[in-house]
């Protein structure tokens, strides 16, 4: 597999884009782009939980309903969540409906609103490692897992957050642009 695609604009992309205009658009605005702010780190990684085990253009497909289900993942709002918004959740076809996903973002939730501003951002941004020194030059060169993924796992766990695992962590990482994996020769390299 190439490491890099032409779009239909020309420019390189990296390759696991495709040719998915809703992959194009998450890559070119997106994605490796630094996010900062607790609420807005609560949703990258409600959705990466949810994400788990499926594709991310599923995620992206069905993030305008998350959003509107999950109260714009609002952890004050989320954490309230009862039975009765679990049942609701998972009537839902609009999203994934994993009844474990669901109960670990409002757990996840719980343990947010119970930290203090920016407390949420600053633990997970004290995880984002040196930045290399160079880039990769292929796919094959991008990681699934890193030490520092890997620690910021073992801490979320540790603080009762679920569904953080170290891949998922990375996957988290690069999104929010604690890391930059955009290949040597991508536009937004």
């Amino acid at each position: 597999m190439p490491s890099l695609i032409a779009g239909p604009d020309g420019r390189l992309r990296c390759a696991w884009v495709g040719d998915d205009t809703e992959y194009r658009r998450y890559h070119d605005e997106e994605w490796g782009t630094p996010l900062h702010g607790d609420r807005a780190l609560f949703e990258k990684m409600s959705l990466e939980g949810f994400q788990a085990g499926l594709s991310w253009i599923t995620i992206l497909r069905k993030r305008p309903r998350f959003r509107e289900v999950f109260a714009a993942f609002d952890p004050a709002v989320v954490g309230a969540f009862d039975e009765n918004d679990i049942h609701r959740l998972m009537a839902d076809a609009g999203i994934i409906r994993n009844r474990s996903k669901i109960e670990a973002t409002i757990g996840n939730a719980r343990l947010v609103r119970e930290m203090a501003e920016g407390e949420l951002d600053a633990l997970m941004w004290s995880f984002a490692p040196t930045p290399a020194g160079s880039r990769p030059a292929a796919m094959s060169d991008v990681p699934a897992v890193t030490p520092e993924s890997t620690a910021m796992s073992k801490e979320l766990r540790r603080r009762g957050f679920r569904f953080v695992g170290p891949t998922t962590m990375y996957a988290l990482m690069q999104s929010t642009g604690m890391v930059d994996d955009h290949i040597a020769g991508c536009w937004r390299a």
